[in-house]
C-alpha cells in the first residue's frame, strides 16, 4: 500500500526540481480518502487529483460540467471523446456525477519517475481535450 503523505512529499520535492520543464505544488486534501491536489505551473486552474485505492494510484482531472454542454451537440461530443480516447497517452475520459474528467491509473508499484511523467501528460491531456470539446460548450 502506498502512504499518501510520503507520495505527497516525494511529489512536491520533484515539483519544485521541475519536470519537463513544469513546476508543481503539491497540497493535502483532509478527507476520509487521502487526496492530493497537484497545482501544475500556469494551469493551476486544472489541478490533478490523485488517490490511492487498492493497488492503483488514479490520477484525475476535472474538465467541464454536464451543464456546461450545449444540449443539441452533447452526442457528437461523446462519439469526439471515444475517437480522442485511443490517441491520449496514458489518459481517458470519465464521467462521475455530473462532471466530465480526465483520468490516469498507474499500479502502486510505479516508480515516482513514472507518477510524475503521468502528472506532466495528464496536465498536457487535460488542456487538449478541452481544447478538443472547446465548440461543444456554452
Amino acid at each position: 500500500m502506498v502512504d499518501v503523505s510520503k507520495l505527497g512529499n516525494d511529489l512536491a520535492e520533484k515539483g519544485k526540481e521541475g519536470v519537463d520543464g513544469f513546476l508543481f505544488d503539491v497540497q493535502p486534501i483532509p478527507g476520509e480518502v487521502e487526496v492530493l491536489q497537484i497545482s501544475v505551473e500556469n494551469r493551476e486552474e486544472l489541478p490533478i487529483f490523485i488517490s490511492v485505492a487498492g493497488d492503483e494510484i488514479l490520477c484525475m482531472s476535472y474538465l467541464f460540467k454536464e451543464e456546461e454542454i450545449k444540449a443539441d451537440t452533447k452526442g457528437e461530443m461523446h462519439h469526439a471523446m471515444l475517437a480522442m480516447n485511443i490517441p491520449m497517452p496514458l489518459s481517458s475520459f470519465g464521467k462521475i456525477d455530473e462532471q466530465y474528467v480526465v483520468f490516469g491509473a498507474l499500479a502502486t508499484s510505479s516508480s515516482l519517475d513514472d507518477i510524475v511523467h503521468e502528472i506532466v501528460t495528464l496536465s498536457d491531456n487535460t488542456l487538449e481535450a478541452i481544447e478538443a470539446m472547446r465548440d461543444y460548450l456554452k
